[in-house]
């Protein structure tokens, strides 16, 4: 049975000195745990509204909405320092303004999990009680973090996220030696920092939406310019995307441009942040034909796997499930399926399955390709 965890005294930081001395104790090989709390319910850039921070039995809560951090984290980035974080995705995402590569070492203690046989996407809550016997109080999961003075509960439900880091961090570092999947790990934190801390948009994000592989080319650029023109307006005024346009919206404005901005205004009444403006930026956009370069430009949606490809899908994914039993790995681990959609449509080795996967998995998967 797993003991109610207790919070240690966190230091509460909302001044930019008292920030830069709490991490200038940091030693070069200190493991230092991060965590964050933001909010993201109508921008399109998340909100920093804490910061955790736990180092050799020491915690703080840092206060960004006191202060400007700059680059007061840059100790993060110092000699062999390792940043431990838990399914760090959003948390690198939210700090990226501050951290735009990512911490220099990342130790994803999620990643880790899974590869020592954890299971995929195991919370933090089940992996401290799992590797420290301690049963987390999760009722703050859905707190307004953005309130001052926080409350004692938040206090602590805040500083418990980054107390057990390094206890598991010390177990999980240890399993990955004993299954030599050190290496393994780091490159997938690697992989993780690049794909949390985008400088700019897709620039492709007409693939995302499947729905329309067997479109015109041409209709297939002019859906493309559409998202990219999306992308770029939400960053600026800061509002979700679907906001300015929902994806069927989307999909309809590019099959069926309206034919004039009243039709416009008419076909995007709900869209709750778009404005006159953008509304004529956006028929402008549509009033165009896609040219020749713009066609071009646009990578080909893949289309769903038919007939040999699927056929040949099903092979991959059993020779997938064999060698992930084999490794002792999840399946998503090692190889997602939307990986093998890709890869059996387009015939071309996904980004995503390069590094250690392509060891691997290249040779068994490249011989199950359609003829």
């Amino acid at each position: 049975m797993s003991l109610p965890a207790q919070p240690p005294k966190a230091d509460w930081i909302d001044q930019r000195s008292d920030l830069e001395q709490w991490l200038a104790g940091l030693s070069s090989s200190a493991a230092l745990g991060l965590d964050t709390e933001f909010m993201r319910r109508n921008t399109f850039y998340p909100q920093l509204a804490l910061l955790q921070l736990g180092w050799n039995g020491r915690y703080a809560l840092v206060d960004p909405l006191a202060f400007d951090i700059a680059d007061a984290l840059q100790p993060l980035n110092r000699g062999d320092v390792v940043t431990l974080m838990h399914s760090a995705s959003e948390d690198l995402e939210t700090l990226s303004p501050w951290l735009p590569e990512g911490p220099r070492i990342l130790f994803d203690t999620q990643i880790a999990a899974a590869f020592v046989g954890m299971g995929l996407g195991i919370s933090y809550r089940a992996l401290v009680a799992e590797l420290a016997g301690m049963e987390l109080d999760k009722g703050e999961t859905r707190s307004d973090w953005m309130q001052r003075p926080l409350t004692s509960s938040q206090s602590a439900y805040a500083t418990l996220d980054v107390v057990y880091l390094d206890t598991i961090h010390q177990q999980l570092t240890e399993r990955l030696a004993e299954r030599d999947r050190t290496a393994w790990h780091a490159e997938d934190c690697e992989r993780l920092k690049r794909k949390s801390c985008p400088r700019e948009g897709d620039p492709q994000p007409q693939l995302a939406l499947r729905g329309a592989a067997e479109w015109p080319r041409e209709q297939q650029a002019l859906l493309r310019r559409i998202l990219l023109w999306r992308d770029t307006t939400a960053r600026r005024v800061d509002r979700p995307r679907p906001w300015l346009l929902e994806d069927a919206l989307t999909l309809s404005f590019a099959q069926h441009p309206p034919k004039g901005l009243t039709e416009l205004e008419q076909r995007s009444s709900g869209q709750r942040a778009l404005r006159s403006a953008q509304r004529e930026e956006l028929f402008e956009l549509l009033a165009t034909a896609a040219s020749d370069e713009e066609i071009a430009a646009t990578a080909p949606i893949p289309s769903y796997p038919q007939g040999n490809a699927k056929q040949a899908l099903a092979a991959m994914k059993q020779s997938v499930d064999t060698l992930a039993e084999e490794l002792d790995l999840p399946p998503g681990l090692l190889c997602p399926r939307k990986a093998l959609e890709e890869y059996v449509v387009t015939a071309q080795w996904p980004e995503s399955l390069e590094g250690w996967r392509r060891s691997v998995l290249h040779d068994r998967l490249a011989s199950l390709l359609p003829g």
